[in-house]
């Protein structure tokens, strides 16, 4: 009688930690379920994976046009030539220079006493890498534009070139091929 009581009070006390057990596994299992964006390239070969960490990197200028705002962020190569006073003297960015350009729909702030335009939803991440060797016939860069869809929280890779790629940055040229200058601070 004793055994089987004890037995009783066992499992009362081993359900909890198994209830507990479920409820982690499945949110685990729900952070699993949450897109990889490192994963995704581009048909010509433009991995999100070789941009890792841009959400850290230094912000080089900011721009707004009728349909976005977006700031422009690279990676230390390309900052260190900046700060070098590439492109105004005439030298290119270095192999290894990476810029990615974060676009966000904006919307009118409802909080600010001014008017103000601030990001509402995220449209996509705009990627240009410098790599002589790999991108010969676009001058040394490769242009990656991913889409972002608010709705499932996921990017895709946009295979169609849209955005501003070579074709757009060539009236840039004399800038190696770079529209956005390093802004004072």
């Amino acid at each position: 009688m004793i055994m089987k009581a004890r037995a009783h009070l066992s499992a009362f006390r081993v359900r909890p930690i198994i209830a507990a057990a479920l409820f982690l596994a499945a949110l685990g299992g729900i952070a699993i379920a949450a897109q990889d964006k490192y994963i995704l390239q581009v048909p010509d070969g433009i991995a999100f994976a070789d941009f890792r960490g841009y959400e850290d990197w230094e912000v080089v200028s900011v721009a707004q046009t009728n349909d976005v705002l977006k700031v422009i962020v690279a990676n230390p190569t390309m900052i260190a030539a900046y700060k070098s006073g590439i492109p105004g003297n005439g030298k290119p960015f270095p192999d290894g220079s990476k810029i990615a350009k974060i676009q966000w729909i904006p919307k009118k702030s409802t909080e600010a006493p001014f008017d103000v335009n601030v990001p509402d939803k995220l449209k996509n991440v705009f990627l240009i890498e410098k790599d002589s060797a790999r991108f010969v016939a676009t001058a040394g860069w490769g242009y990656a534009l991913f889409n972002y869809d608010a709705a499932s929280a996921t990017f895709s890779p946009d295979g169609k070139g849209s955005g501003c790629g070579f074709e757009c940055h060539t009236i840039v040229k004399a800038k190696d091929y770079i529209f956005h200058p390093f802004q004072n601070r």
